[in-house]
Parts: C-alpha cells; sequence; structure tokens
C-alpha cells in the first residue's frame, strides 16, 4: 500500500491530493524517500513534546537534508512542501522527519540548535511554480556548465547543480582531485546564467551518492539509499577476509574501496582472534613449515614444508595450536602428514557431470550403427508386399518365391545388384 507518491533524484515530488500540505497517507509516504527515517512514533504525542520546541527535518535535492525550527507551530507532517529560510531569500523543501525522532537525529549529526533556520510557511502555488521551473533548468544549466569549464582548462569535473526554491541561487557541486582556481569561472558563470554562484567542492562518494546507481552487486548503491557516514575502507579490510586485492573488484563505482568491505569486518576480526598467527612457523621432524594460507569458515590452516613448497597440508586450528605448544617446550612437531584431517585424506573427487555414467562420453562403448548400404533395399518389403513372413527369416532353410512371370537371373547378367565387384557383360553375351 503506497500513497502514490513520486519522489525521483531531483525531489520532485507529487501526491495524488496535489497539495502543498502533504500526503492524506502520510504513514508510508515517509518510505518513498531517498535516505528516509522511518517514524514509529508519528501518531503518538506526548504532553512533554508539546510543550518543547519543535523541529522538523526537512529533505531538498537528492541527499541533502537540514533541520529547522517551526516557530509558528504550524501542522506539518511527512511530505509536507514548505518555505524555508535561505541565504539569501527562501527555499523550497520537503518535510522528511517530525516528532521526538528529529532531536535523536540533530544529537547523531552533530547539529547545533543555534544554526537552526526559521519555517516561513507552507508553500503555496506560487512557491511551488517558481520552484519547478527553477529545477527544470538545472540539466542545461549542468551542461552549459561543463562546457564553460573545459573551455577554461579547468581540472574539475561538474557533478549537480541545484537551483534554490526562489531561484535566486545556484550551487554547483564539483570533485577535483586538486585544489582549483575558479575565480574566473564564477565571472563566467554569473554573467551566462544571470544569478548567483556558489561553488562546492565534494568528495567522489559524495558524488556517487548524489548520482546514484547499480553496484555490483546488483542492487542500488549503499550512499545513495542509506548509507550516511563513509568511514574510512583500507586494504587490510580485504586482507581480513581472505581476498584478493584486487584494485577492479575491491574498488566501487566512485573508484575508492568498496564501502561494504567493513560490513563484515568485525565478524571476521572476531573469529580471526581465536587463530594462530598466519606468520605461525611449525619445527617438525621433517624441517620447517610455513603457513600458507587460512579459512576461516572451515577453521584451518594450509601448511607447506620449506622444501617442498608446492604441497599443502590443511590442519585444523586446535592441532596447529598444539604443535605450536610442542615446539615451546622444545620438541619436535608432527609431520604434516600425520596432522591432516581425516575427512580430507579419505576424500575422492568425484565429477558430478560422469558420477551415474561415467563411461557414457566414450566412443568405444558406443552402440555401433549398422547400417546396410544406402541404395539396399528391404527384400522383405520387395519381395514380399503382402506383409507375409515367409522366407524373411535368415535362419530357416526356404528361399522366397520368384514369381512365375521372372525369370531366374544368370551369373553372367549382372542380376546381382548387391555385389560390387560383379562382372559386367560382353558384348556378344546373353543374346
Amino acid at each position: 500500500m503506497s500513497c502514490g507518491c513520486k519522489t525521483s533524484g531531483d525531489s520532485s515530488h507529487s501526491c495524488g491530493t496535489k497539495s502543498a500540505s502533504g500526503c492524506e497517507n502520510v504513514n508510508t509516504c515517509g518510505n518513498s524517500y531517498k535516505l528516509s527515517v522511518f517514524d514509529w512514533l508519528s501518531d503518538i504525542k506526548s504532553p512533554v513534546e508539546l510543550q518543547q520546541e519543535q523541529y522538523v527535518e526537512v529533505r531538498f535535492k537528492n541527499d541533502r537534508k537540514s533541520f529547522f525550527k517551526n516557530t509558528q507551530k504550524l501542522p506539518l507532517q511527512i511530505g509536507s512542501i514548505i518555505t524555508v529560510e535561505g541565504n539569501p531569500g527562501h527555499d523550497v523543501g520537503i518535510v522528511s522527519l517530525t516528532g521526538a525522532l528529529v532531536k535523536i537525529q540533530m544529537k547523531k549529526k552533530h547539529f547545533s540548535k543555534e544554526h537552526a533556520l526559521k519555517i516561513y510557511r507552507i508553500a503555496n502555488q506560487k512557491d511551488i511554480d517558481v520552484w519547478q521551473q527553477a529545477r527544470a533548468k538545472e540539466d542545461a544549466i549542468k551542461t552549459q556548465a561543463k562546457i564553460i569549464a573545459s573551455r577554461l582548462g579547468l581540472e574539475m569535473k561538474i557533478s549537480d547543480v541545484e537551483f534554490q526554491g526562489d531561484g535566486s541561487k545556484a550551487t554547483f557541486y564539483y570533485t577535483a582531485d586538486n585544489r582549483v582556481d575558479f575565480r574566473q569561472l564564477i565571472k563566467e558563470y554569473a554573467s551566462y546564467f544571470k544569478t548567483k554562484i556558489d561553488m562546492k567542492q565534494i568528495g567522489f562518494r559524495q558524488e556517487s551518492a548524489k548520482i546514484g546507481g547499480i553496484g555490483s552487486c546488483g542492487r542500488e548503491l549503499c550512499c545513495s539509499s542509506w548509507l550516511t557516514d563513509f568511514r574510512s575502507v583500507n586494504t587490510n579490510a580485504a586482507r581480513y577476509q581472505q581476498l584478493s586485492i584486487n584494485p577492479q573488484k575491491l574498488a566501487g563505482q566512485c573508484g575508492k574501496l568498496k564501502c561494504c568491505l567493513n560490513y563484515e569486518l568485525d565478524s571476521y576480526l572476531d573469529a580471526l582472534s581465536d587463530f594462530p598467527s598466519s606468520n605461525t612457523t611449525l619445527d617438525t621432524e621433517k624441517g620447517k613449515a610455513y603457513c600458507i594460507k587460512i579459512d576461516v569458515f572451515k577453521r584451518k590452516m594450509w601448511f607447506a614444508y620449506a622444501e617442498n613448497p608446492i604441497t599443502w597440508y590443511d590442519i585444523d586450528t586446535h592441532k596447529v595450536k598444539e604443535q605450536i605448544s610442542r615446539n615451546k617446550k622444545g620438541q619436535k612437531a608432527q609431520l604434516l602428514e600425520e596432522l591432516v584431517s581425516v575427512s580430507m585424506v579419505a576424500e575422492k573427487t568425484v565429477d558430478l557431470i560422469q558420477e551415474n555414467n561415467p563411461d557414457r562420453f566414450e566412443k568405444k562403448n558406443r552402440p555401433k550403427n549398422k547400417k546396410g548400404p544406402k541404395n539396399q533395399k528391404d527384400t522383405r518389403n520387395s519381395k514380399n508386399p503382402g506383409g507375409s513372413s515367409e522366407g524373411s527369416n535368415p535362419q530357416s532353410g526356404t528361399q522366397p518365391k520368384r514369381p512365375a512371370n521372372k525369370p531366374a537371373p544368370s551369373k553372367g547378367s549382372g542380376g546381382y545388384k548387391g555385389k560390387k565387384n560383379a562382372r559386367k557383360p560382353s558384348p556378344g553375351e546373353g543374346q
């Protein structure tokens, strides 16, 4: 069940009611917002909350959000289009969260109440029309802005353009590897677009969050759907999870390491805390043995002799700990062959494709297709058209009857059609 809201990347919002006060079904409308927080306490109003100052969370284009103070105590709900204080002028946004959870979000994002701006009013039709007209120009302006930046030779990328609700200011979001001197660029933009220009540099991950996309997992990017804080990711997270250090596979669409590498990192670290060190060396009776790799799920470690590093032996972790304790006591560890788990020794490689019939692909076991010559006729059908089986049994001593009006073929007449080496008659023979 949904209220019919349509929310896209450009923050366009239209409901079935076509009212600036919000949707009819406010309980489900909040789920359609990007990076939204579902308010389970929206229907509960405590007396203490009514006496306190009211703050609301307002969402603008893409993932930009801010908190505003409802000084006039307007009847706001999730989905309400409101006009708020801007710098300069005013801006238009959509209420994304109300109630007691707003202060929890403010505390989580370290937002000070002193920086909260005021809410002017619930947006009227004129505010909405100006807001939609300004949004309709953003794509064309972004294309022209890229052309101007390229003509000036600036090493930067214009990622997004956002107009203020009253159309008095345009914010250009860009990414760059180095510092960019865009003083001349601002002059070009101001003279061409006839509005106030604000340049804001963002990171590559913030760019992916604004643009959005589909990840290698087949789902929407986490940064553009629900992830709000971008923690640092390093290659150690991949090493702890036994992943190959391949930049093409570990990097996301932003060009940085994938944020999902941190999701299961704590579980791996907890499991590896019970493992011996990967630099463990066993002093066996056959020589030194070094750890090659470990398997967190099977809780095993692979060892190989220094003299024969090609052959690997998988050993359970508890057995490795026993051998380490023996080395500490000055004793030699057992041979790796003796420590290998019994299940691995008894295991046999089975080809599932040929498990039922292993020899069905061999040519020597194929049944031979015994076919006669192409121009050989069926004697049963040609000589006995009546369907009788008389004379068709090769084991019987009788021969099939010959029609009376057909003479028997002579040996020299070439009547034996089945023989390839039949002698041809001479010119005067058989006359």
